[in-house]
């Protein structure tokens, strides 16, 4: 496994992945970060919602590029992994929730 720090909104967060995914990770995480920066989310106020709703915009299109016959041009392991990452963040948004509401 190998750790490598992602940027997504401004912010910082290392991670864990498959030896030669580096490359492949980092550009998914460009996508999600590009996403954030299109809703205008921003990482300073709201984490929790912002990585949420950038995490929901993506697993949308991917759902709407399936039920438009485009699956295939994405590509299964491409599609599985956007999913995996829209878990992530879904995970990391709830745990950031938690944390601004506990303090």
């Amino acid at each position: 496994m190998s750790e490598i720090t992602l940027v997504v909104g401004g912010r910082n967060f290392p991670i864990s992945c498959e030896d030669g995914q580096e490359d492949h990770v980092r550009k998914l995480a460009e996508i999600v970060d590009r996403k954030l920066r299109q809703i205008g989310g921003n990482l300073a106020s709201g984490d929790a919602k912002n990585m949420l709703f950038a995490a929901l915009f993506l697993a949308d299109e991917l759902e709407e590029a399936r039920k438009a016959g485009k699956g295939a041009t994405i590509g299964d392991e491409a599609s599985t992994t956007l999913e995996e990452i829209a878990e992530t963040l879904e995970r990391t948004a709830t745990l950031l929730e938690e944390r601004a509401t506990s303090s």
